[in-house]
């Protein structure tokens, strides 16, 4: 994943994230103000109602500010006459509960001459909670206003849960909505982490693969020496040791090459050097040196050239590269012998499709699509007989789509794999 694509996931991510935040906080407010506001209308309503039923009993309650909201959780009503405590307590449950509000709630009865709350109780809708409240111990607010004559209180102490309990379905969202975030920022964070540690690793391998370019220089030199020495040259044994040598460095440069062309290429700072390129004369000369080792192996490799316009714009270093790599997974991974069929062909479009059959192991159909992968070898099990790193396809995947070429592998287990360019 690259910089800028993980730069746009975490803008993206965290705008979101804000996003998403305020919309569930305007969301929750909202809701939070409506319970509210309605819980408020609804008991005004009750307490109207109550002082209208004092009314009707012969009391004269005041026309304007009957009922005061003293505490967002607290009422008080002015009666202007004498209060009976029995007579309230059935009034406030009757005009409650007629509303739906069950809530446990509190009220007090002030005393006009004392000046403070006289009498209270608290009224609960769980057996065995009811109390009645002495004066010491009750906790109304006495509000100083000279206007109250004769009034009494009505609070609602469990009013905050009573509304949670109400947004019980909006909170549990909101927390699965906050877990999510979480998640989700968790997730960045290991993803930060592994890109930090990928180009580390990164790093490391091109600075290891650089430094390998020395010794494997200074061993070629020296293995060119020794078989150009004639005293070498008439030692069989030395000779056969020194020929080892150069084939070995020969293997592995091509393989650290190998590395820093696809670290160039991950990075964007290869260039093809495009010309063009007869692939009939290409594949020639690339035949020519892997027939030996095929039929060394006492495989068979054929030709079948058939395009009738072979020439090719592309990078004949890279192509070459490409067309070896097939070839040599065609010979490595084969039954018991390579048999192995290159073919060239014309389509309707003029363009040149060039395939490399193999009667091999095969690949099995879950395989196939991460062949092109990095590093990804299929799975052998215990097995380790054939070498690699898993770099040839991937290497080769790259190189075809900087051609704007296709490249498609069809294979059967046990039977065949075909590796079709289209170029």
């Amino acid at each position: 994943m690259s910089n800028n694509t993980i730069k746009g996931v975490v803008i993206f991510g965290s705008l979101a994230i804000i996003g998403i935040i305020a919309i569930q906080a305007y969301l929750l407010i909202n809701t939070w103000d409506a319970e509210e506001k309605e819980f408020e209308e609804n008991v005004i309503i009750a307490l109207q109602n109550v002082a209208d039923r004092f009314k009707e009993m012969g009391s004269s309650p005041p026309k304007i500010d009957l009922i005061n909201q003293v505490l967002s959780n607290y009422f008080i009503v002015n009666i202007n006459d004498n209060i009976r405590p029995e007579i309230l307590e059935f009034f406030l449950r009757t005009e409650l509960e007629h509303i739906g509000l069950r809530e446990d709630f509190e009220y007090g009865i002030y005393n006009c001459n004392s000046r403070e709350m006289a009498y209270g109780k608290y009224i609960s809708y769980s057996p065995g909670e009811e109390t009645n409240l002495t004066s010491q111990s009750i906790e109304l607010p006495v509000p100083e206003d000279e206007n109250l004559i004769y009034y009494f209180g009505v609070r609602f102490p469990n009013r905050t849960s009573q509304i949670l309990s109400n947004m019980r379905l909006t909170l549990i969202f909101s927390t699965i909505l906050l877990v999510t975030i979480l998640f989700f920022l968790y997730s960045m964070f290991i993803i930060l982490q592994q890109k930090r540690l990928s180009e580390m690793q990164k790093d490391f391998i091109n600075n290891m693969t650089h430094e390998f370019k020395t010794p494997i220089s200074t061993i070629k030199i020296s293995s060119d020496v020794f078989l150009k020495s004639p005293e070498i040259a008439g030692n069989e044994r030395l000779a056969k040791y020194a020929q080892i040598i150069q084939e070995q460095n020969t293997r592995l440069n091509n393989q650290v090459e190998k590395v820093l062309q696809l670290a160039r290429i991950e990075e964007g700072n290869f260039k093809l050097n495009k010309e063009g390129v007869d692939l009939h004369q290409l594949l020639a000369s690339i035949m020519e040196s892997v027939r030996l080792k095929v039929e060394k192996q006492g495989g068979t490799l054929e030709c079948t050239l058939k395009a009738e316009r072979p020439i090719v714009l592309a990078d004949k270093l890279h192509l070459t590269n490409i067309i070896h790599n097939l070839l040599d997974n065609a010979a490595k991974y084969c039954k018991e012998v390579p048999h192995i069929t290159v073919s060239t062909s014309s389509n309707k479009n003029s363009r040149v499709e060039l395939a490399i059959r193999d009667e091999g192991i095969g690949i099995r159909k879950e395989n196939l699509t991460k062949l092109f992968d990095k590093f990804y070898r299929v799975p052998t099990g215990n097995v380790h007989n054939v070498k690699g790193f898993g770099l040839g396809l991937f290497y080769a995947k790259n190189i075809c789509a900087a051609h704007n070429w296709k490249i498609v592998i069809n294979s059967e287990p046990n039977k065949e794999t075909i590796v079709s360019i289209l170029m």
